[in-house]
């Protein structure tokens, strides 16, 4: 039976493709379930045996750590160099979109908290 190694929402491409060259590298079968229409499943990598997940849970492990370290550096680097993105950066690129996204906010902040100022007045 197969078992769900990895859930694509919010996985970036390079990482897909990283995941995959691993386990092919490393001769565990899998494959791929691509999200659905509507959103409800966003897709995963399974590893088609039951015996080998232990082995692609340890080299994912492996990775994620690699991973972590690489983008925290370039992170790091891109803070340095000044080309990181911060939100200083994003308002004088997109004002408007950043103006309407805390717009968008309180507005959604004011509907949920609309019916206990009401029950209280």
């Amino acid at each position: 039976m197969s078992k769900l190694l990895l859930n694509l929402r919010n996985v970036a491409d390079d990482e897909i493709q990283d995941v995959t060259a691993l386990l092919d590298k490393a001769g565990i079968a899998h494959y791929r379930t691509e999200p659905s229409p509507w959103g409800i499943s966003f897709g995963g990598i399974w590893v088609r045996d039951d015996a080998d997940h232990p082995r692609a849970k340890d080299l994912m492990g492996e990775y994620q750590q690699a991973r972590g370290e690489r983008v925290r550096g370039e992170r790091e680097a891109a803070l340095r160099d000044g080309t990181a993105e911060t939100f200083g950066s994003l308002i004088r690129r997109r004002p408007v979109f950043v103006v309407a996204v805390l717009v968008g906010m309180a507005v959604a902040t004011a509907l949920v908290l609309l019916p206990f100022v009401l029950l209280r007045g």
